[in-house]
């Protein structure tokens, strides 16, 4: 009869046990992180500084302090310390950093796959996004990127602290199209842009968001930005 379960590792109950409390309370522990399962990070190596219960993170390559010698496993948060669990090819989770959900194809947790073939080729859904403060200037290039090899479905922007300067409006693109997802924007807190392409556009070199200021220049302000992409995962 095996010591444990095989999915998540949790300890059996054995004949004549004592403090059978432990056992069960560990077990409880794992389900209450591992059941609709967040990861704070599946790419920080470094652990916090406090292990709060139920608080999950994908231990990548390379983790160092309590979690040296655990890569690939998911370490859950349990009484001050880590609980280590390996992910099994399917399982799946939402990873809080990269606002997305997560498959684990065996190995690696895949980020953004809508689906996992039985060769690890996956489609995933991809953004990225940012807050920018707006120097003095006509144009603004942001530290918001889109990848090489992405097909960019849009991207979306919302003004947060209202724009100064002598801009008359605002658009947003890249290089070689300024206005790709807005022109003529407005300057008050709460004005927006949701830059939907008719024709999805793939970018064979990553590309950077581009701000630009309309019949004049920007002082200041802040704008939320946001672009998003499709991309194919290759087998494995």
């Amino acid at each position: 009869m095996s010591s444990e379960t095989t999915r998540l590792q949790m300890s059996l109950l054995q004949p004549a046990q004592a403090q059978k409390h432990v056992t069960v309370n560990e077990a409880l522990m794992r389900l209450d992180g591992m059941v609709n399962l967040v990861l704070e990070s599946v790419s920080t190596v470094t652990p916090p500084a406090a292990a709060i219960d139920g608080q999950c993170w994908g231990v990548p390559a390379q983790a160092q302090g309590d979690w040296s010698g655990h890569a690939g496993k998911i370490a859950v948060g349990s009484n001050g310390g880590w609980i280590f669990v390996m992910p099994v090819r399917g399982m799946q989770g939402f990873v809080l950093d990269r606002a997305s959900r997560a498959i684990h194809d065996g190995d690696v947790w895949v980020v953004g796959a809508l689906g996992l073939g039985t060769t690890g080729s996956a489609m995933i859904a991809g953004m990225a996004e940012g807050e920018v403060d707006l120097a003095s200037g006509s144009t603004i290039i942001s530290d918001v990127f889109i990848p090489g090899g992405a097909m960019v479905i849009g991207a979306a922007a919302r003004v947060v602290t209202p724009l100064s300067g002598t801009l008359s409006s605002w658009r947003l693109g890249t290089s070689g199209a300024t206005n790709r997802f807005g022109q003529g924007l407005g300057k008050d807190t709460g004005s927006w842009a949701r830059g939907m392409l008719g024709s999805p556009m793939t970018y064979y070199q990553p590309e950077p968001l581009i701000i630009s200021a309309e019949n004049g220049e920007f002082t200041g302000g802040r704008i939320k930005l946001a672009v998003h992409w499709w991309e194919m995962r290759l087998p494995v």
